[in-house]
């Protein structure tokens, strides 16, 4: 058996970005290792979930042109939510940035937002 444990993701600032996962959409900071020059390896995971976002300091010109836009401005990341308007609400008086109004689809309910640097998720309750 495999499942996907970790997904990196390019950040600014370590402190920034635990800051905006774990106090605004609510994450688990499961790992904050400190690795010696600057560098930690910081893991973040939705409450009751299996895989965790690695957040992975952009270090270079390149990495650091990429934060932000790790899929080219496409929703790239899904989250599965038990109650949308709930977390809607929630995450919209902490701040966090949603490019729509809540829809209705096929497959149930689902928001676009964005997190602290512009990459697009969907937030969706499954019908």
């Amino acid at each position: 058996m495999s499942h996907l444990s970790a997904l990196s993701l390019l950040v600014r600032d370590y402190d920034e970005a635990i800051a905006f996962y774990v106090g605004k959409l609510g994450f688990d900071l499961t790992e904050d290792t400190d690795l010696g020059g600057g560098k930690r390896w910081v893991r973040v995971t939705p409450k009751g979930g299996q895989t965790s976002l690695l957040l992975a300091l952009a270090s270079t010109d390149a990495q650091r042109a990429q934060v932000g836009d790790q899929a080219g401005g496409r929703v790239w990341l899904f989250l599965q939510t038990d109650d949308l308007m709930r977390d809607h609400a929630d995450w919209s008086a902490k701040g966090v940035h949603f490019r729509e109004a809540p829809r209705h689809e096929s497959y149930g309910k689902v928001v676009v937002f964005e997190d602290l640097y512009g990459n697009a998720w969907d937030l969706i309750e499954p019908a």
